[in-house]
């Protein structure tokens, strides 16, 4: 059933992400809002096949929630390095684009940006999917019944206990006897008093 519905939530994902990257190619890319718009539709085609691993069951179902780490150690770095070179591949040229072209140079990046130019949409789906990895579920909910009394872990009232400890008590009591036969000790038991004989019946009177 798990393998059922993540299969069925994972092509209606990818069903959802083909028409966003669909949408994209009704946008011109020689504008720069017709950038941005490409740019966002694409990102959010990874963002959808994420978030449908999600809810296929993928992290244990549950309600959704925010992984802040996922979001500061991975999310984070990918969002800078996909921005940087989005940034860098405007069609029209803005104050902030020109200052990354420049900072690039500085750095020594300017080749590995002008080569990465070449792949933007790919990188804005990474960074759209790495994005949706950042959700996690709680896991499912577990509802604890009302606790079951155990009869037998009851404790016991003190006389039934010390009533029960009689004949234990008794064994401990009995001292096994040593005694000595040649060069070997040997233990013995001593045995248990012997019974009273009983008492004779009483005689029967003459007559008178």
């Amino acid at each position: 059933m798990y393998g059922l519905t993540r299969a069925t939530t994972t092509l209606l994902g990818a069903a959802v992400a083909g028409l966003l990257i669909w949408l994209a190619t009704q946008f011109s890319n020689d504008t720069l809002g017709g950038y941005w718009t490409r740019i966002g539709l694409v990102a959010g085609a990874g963002l959808v096949m994420a978030l449908s691993q999600l809810l296929g069951g993928w992290t244990k179902w549950g309600w959704p929630r925010i992984s802040l780490e996922v979001l500061l150690i991975a999310f984070v770095p990918v969002a800078i390095v996909c921005l940087w070179v989005i940034l860098a591949g405007q069609p029209v040229e803005t104050w902030l684009s020109r200052h990354v072209a420049s900072w690039s140079g500085d750095i020594g990046i300017r080749g590995f940006v002008s080569d990465l130019v070449h792949f933007i949409p790919v990188l804005a789906f990474g960074g759209g999917l790495v994005f949706g990895f950042a959700f996690d579920t709680s896991g499912p909910v577990v509802r604890r019944g009302p606790a079951v009394t155990d009869e037998t872990a009851r404790p016991v009232p003190v006389e039934d206990r010390v009533a029960a400890d009689e004949p234990l008590t008794a064994e401990r009591g009995a001292v096994p006897a040593t005694t000595r036969d040649g060069d070997y000790a040997r233990t013995t038991t001593p045995a248990a008093p012997a019974e009273p004989p009983p008492e004779a019946p009483p005689r029967a009177r003459p007559p008178e």
